[in-house]
């Protein structure tokens, strides 16, 4: 609120400096190469240039100074059609030889939608939602290694790089439970190392993802603020597991639903807050992706902290799945699961 002692402005001025600022971003974007897309729904994103120094991107050449100042606003940066359709076929296909069963991948994480657990037997591709941790198949990390994406992450993480989550979503028809959502949260909820500027998640469609079947929404520009407290959301037909959401986030902030071909990749900051919708079709919505940190980074303990949650969620998982019972942290897992995919492994 106003002091008192200040007259409170203007209707007239609060509409005049919001029809300025949605000209300035008009401006900016007709810039934009046309590798990068926005698509706004219930509010614009700031993107205006300015001479300061930028914080989230490194020096280099592959980024235009449009595209740096794109992602310092928003903290997300969508590149057009970057991975091949061979290589997208090449995912797809071994994703489906282990959800056969064809394969058996070492410390893989085959994750089920809760409302497929609940009802009749299925098999196959249509019993599985998520794959986590394929570092150990060398033809999934393929897509971890490739050159056209590790060009992009260099930008944000320098020249050493590990890749730390792998994941292939494979996002079901929703029930009429709206348990194929994501709610909104910030990645680095689930990682004890630090400093967040330098991760990067890259994720890329392996078919057309929209609003029908549910495409990443983000809320640009709170990778500026600070990781808030995460949990279960309270929805009536239940959420899946250790799928996290932000307590306290605004509902009122501007959002963009990512609408993106098959191809396109996405690269975004860890504490950018975003999530995805339900899939309304009757096909399985299909994206790989892999967060990708600089090895100069350093392990935290999270103990004492608003991510202690995720970490007993974490070790319970190793003990019941895994039978691992020694006295182990969350750095310990990720240092584990870790794998360097370009230059010098430091501290990571």
């Amino acid at each position: 609120s106003l002091p008192p002692s200040l007259p409170p402005p203007s209707l007239s001025v609060c509409v005049s400096c919001a029809m300025a600022a949605v000209t300035r971003l008009k401006v900016v974007l007709q810039h934009l190469r046309p590798g990068i897309t926005a698509f706004p729904t219930s509010g614009e994103v700031a993107a205006q240039a300015s001479p300061r120094r930028l914080r989230y991107t490194l020096d280099g050449r592959l980024l235009t100074p449009e595209q740096r100042q794109f992602y310092e606003e928003n903290g997300f940066l969508l590149i057009k059609k970057l991975v091949s359709d061979e290589d997208i076929q090449l995912f797809g296909d071994e994703f489906e030889k282990i959800c056969r069963r064809e394969i058996e991948v070492p410390v893989l994480t085959i994750m089920k939608d809760v409302a497929i657990n609940k009802a009749d037997y299925v098999e196959g591709q249509q019993a599985v939602s998520k794959i986590q941790n394929f570092e150990n198949n060398e033809v999934l990390f393929k897509y971890c290694s490739l050159p056209e994406i590790l060009k992009y992450v260099e930008c944000f993480t320098g020249p050493d790089i590990m890749a730390m989550h792998t994941m292939l979503i494979n996002k079901p028809p929703d029930t009429g439970k709206k348990t194929s959502r994501h709610p909104m949260h910030q990645d680095l909820h689930y990682f004890p190392f630090r400093p967040a500027d330098q991760i990067v998640c890259a994720w890329t469609a392996m078919e057309r993802v929209d609003r029908n079947n549910g495409c990443l929404v983000v809320l640009p520009g709170s990778h500026k603020g600070k990781m808030k407290p995460h949990d279960y959301p309270e929805w009536e037909d239940g959420v899946n597991k250790m799928y996290h959401g932000v307590r306290d986030y605004d509902p009122n902030h501007p959002r963009l639903h990512l609408v993106m071909e098959k191809g396109d990749t996405v690269f975004f900051h860890p504490l950018l807050i975003h999530g995805s919708g339900t899939n309304r079709t009757r096909g399985f919505r299909k994206a790989i992706s892999c967060h990708f940190a600089s090895s100069d980074c350093y392990y935290i303990d999270v103990k004492g902290t608003i991510q202690e949650n995720i970490e007993q969620e974490i070790l319970e998982l190793g003990r019941t799945k895994y039978g691992i019972y020694s006295d182990l942290t969350m750095a310990d897992v990720w240092f584990l699961k870790g794998r360097l995919v370009q230059g010098e492994r430091i501290n990571l």
